[in-house]
């Protein structure tokens, strides 16, 4: 069962509802928990045993570092100034011992269950090569579902806890709901736990409002995922499968195809995510917006899968910027390299890590890495030319907000955002490599219009669906970025208008959808990192 199915839209999430709403307020988070874990089983079976251990971990390792807080207060209270220092120090070492502890723990469960084969089939390369047997093996291992998610949401509630930025929770049930809630468990978004904590315990009733703007927002998500993601898939698949047999405008138009695809099925998700939980009266944070207005890689990040963004500037890229090897280069690079070098060593060495886990994360593949190098090497590029770039524009007396030139600016992101999906998608590193330099071999224009397309799997009937629902999202997607949502404009129309548009939504779905002989279901992309 995946969110894009009919058992989960109309079976699985409607009994929810009713066995919530048919609770006291106070029990309703239980009914919520309850439905979580049976999602998860139904999903993972026996694997869900992964999900309740990082929960265990988690939240006695959060009541662990609330304990110690609690004993550096009450020892400091006894205390003069100089003893309070000893006191904090003594803490502030145990405090990082325990946090440590409980993020090597979560981190070598996904290390081992993600990256495990990957290291022992690169390892054993480089031994033969030596002449140097090595005494593992690959293994069959069953990933649980959504594990890259709920870890790393586990790792910020402890950092939150560490940090004093929340106190423990009590009740472990309670950070069972907060890591396992259904609706993100397979592919977020990434909470903190101040983000919904007291949304998901709070048990609001049903209302007539969330429940229609939750399911005008999960329709809408269906929209984007079977209009328009799945009849995307074929073509895609042909070409990435068999790329060798391809090249030129082919290339070129499937890394355009398969970003559009990603895009719609991912941000399709987000929307089915965003409007369960809204039909509980709880508003998970968004993950997209609108990421194709982006003017250079670095906003493309801040507008694309914002919940992973933020989860490594917050626990990565600002405490790497305060460590002591950070200061350490500001003090000699004040000394023997400049006010910009010494930025852009900062910058260099804060957005490093960031960047190899983000590609790590995605999985253990070395076209991952290559895409988070990709992106690393892009944004720190942007920040060493930002200087000479805006002497330019100021001498050139070109103005940044003018048509012309952010339609220059959102061009070249998108030449960009095409070249790093291929990577991402091409199976392997060595076949992006191979489908990038067979780009421009033989590039001919005419194949976009000479019927070429036309021999991959779609008919002009669905490259016309495809069009017409990329038109719709592109409107939507313009309406939000000047401002208000969509849903809120159509509230302000007569009533019969407006059901008039929720009806054509749900008939685009159920009539225009990649179903039927030539299609097959297409899995969730995000729910296998």
């Amino acid at each position: 069962m995946a969110y894009h199915a009919a058992l989960y839209v109309f079976v699985f999430l409607p009994v929810c509802l009713v066995a919530y709403q048919s609770m006291p307020q106070r029990h309703r988070w239980k009914v919520l928990l309850g439905f979580s874990w049976l999602f998860f089983y139904l999903i993972s079976g026996k694997l869900i045993i992964y999900l309740i251990g990082t929960t265990l971990l988690t939240h006695y390792t959060g009541i662990w570092l609330t304990l110690l807080k609690e004993k550096e207060c009450r020892e400091k209270e006894q205390a003069d100034r100089a003893a309070k220092r000893e006191i904090k120090k003594k803490y502030q070492k145990q405090g990082r011992a325990v946090l440590a502890l409980g993020v090597i723990l979560l981190l070598a469960v996904l290390a081992y269950m993600k990256y495990y084969n990957f290291f022992v089939d690169n390892a054993s390369l480089i031994l033969d090569r030596l002449l140097l047997p090595l005494p593992l093996e690959t293994k069959r291992i069953i990933l649980p579902i959504g594990i890259s998610f709920y870890t790393l949401q586990a790792i910020g509630y402890m950092a939150d806890v560490y940090w004093g930025k929340i106190r423990a929770e009590e009740n472990v049930f309670r950070n069972a709901l907060f890591l396992g809630f259904f609706p993100q468990i397979m592919e977020g978004p990434i909470c903190r736990y101040t983000d919904t904590a007291g949304e998901l315990f709070a048990g609001k009733p049903l209302s007539y409002e969330n429940l229609s703007d939750g399911y005008v927002r999960i329709f809408w998500g269906l929209f984007k995922k079977k209009v328009i993601a799945d009849r995307l898939s074929v073509p895609v698949s042909a070409v990435f499968d068999h790329y060798g047999d391809h090249h030129g405008a082919v290339i070129a138009a499937a890394a355009v195809a398969y970003t559009i695809q990603l895009y719609m099925e991912f941000s399709g998700c987000m929307d089915i995510v965003i409007g369960s939980g809204k039909l509980f009266g709880i508003c998970l944070p968004e993950n997209f917006r609108q990421p194709f207005s982006a003017r250079s890689a670095a906003e493309f990040w801040r507008r694309w899968h914002i919940s992973l963004g933020t989860w490594f500037k917050t626990y990565i890229f600002y405490p790497v910027s305060m460590s002591g090897l950070v200061k350490k280069w500001n003090q000699f690079g004040k000394k023997h390299a400049g006010k910009y070098i010494t930025q852009l060593g900062v910058s260099a060495i804060a957005l490093f890590p960031v960047w190899l886990c983000n590609g790590l994360w995605h999985g253990a593949r070395w076209s991952y890495i290559f895409y988070g190098m990709y992106y690393f090497t892009l944004i720190l590029l942007g920040i060493a030319v930002k200087p000479g770039r805006d002497r330019i524009l100021k001498v050139c007396r070109i103005n940044e907000d003018a048509l012309y030139w952010r339609i220059i600016q959102i061009g070249k992101t998108w030449v960009i955002i095409f070249t790093g999906e291929l990577f991402f998608r091409a199976d392997g590193l060595r076949a992006g490599l191979s489908m990038f330099r067979s780009m421009f071999d033989g590039f001919d224009i005419r194949q976009f219009w000479d019927g070429t397309m036309l021999g991959f799997g779609l008919s002009r009937a669905d490259f016309a669906a495809i069009a017409a629902g990329c038109i719709v999202v592109a409107v939507v997607g313009h309406l939000k970025e000047r401002g208000g949502t969509v849903n809120g404009r159509l509230k302000k129309v007569p009533t019969p208008v407006r059901w008039c548009v929720y009806y054509a939504l749900i008939f685009a779905v159920l009539l225009l959808g990649a179903y039927g002989d030539g299609y097959q279901a297409v899995d969730l992309i995000y729910a296998g990192f």
